[in-house]
């Protein structure tokens, strides 16, 4: 999880893990494995997760299962 803040703050910027959760139409556990793997950006705020609204709208899944091995 990120602690950097981004020099201009900006609440409209970030949104709750539940927010994040029905804009992706996910869980918010989905979210939270996001945010801990760092795919998603977030911010940690009075004890809450804020996952960044552009990441969570725009961000694009990998394809499932594992990589094919090149011969």
């Amino acid at each position: 999880m990120s602690t950097y803040l981004e020099k201009k703050f900006i609440p409209e910027d970030w949104i709750s893990q539940a927010e994040a959760a029905r804009v992706r139409r996910v869980s918010r556990q989905a979210i939270a494995k996001l945010v801990q793997s760092g795919r998603l950006r977030s911010i940690k705020v009075g004890g809450h997760v804020l996952v960044n609204r552009e990441d969570a709208e725009t961000f694009k899944p990998g394809k499932p299962g594992r990589p094919k091995k090149d011969d």
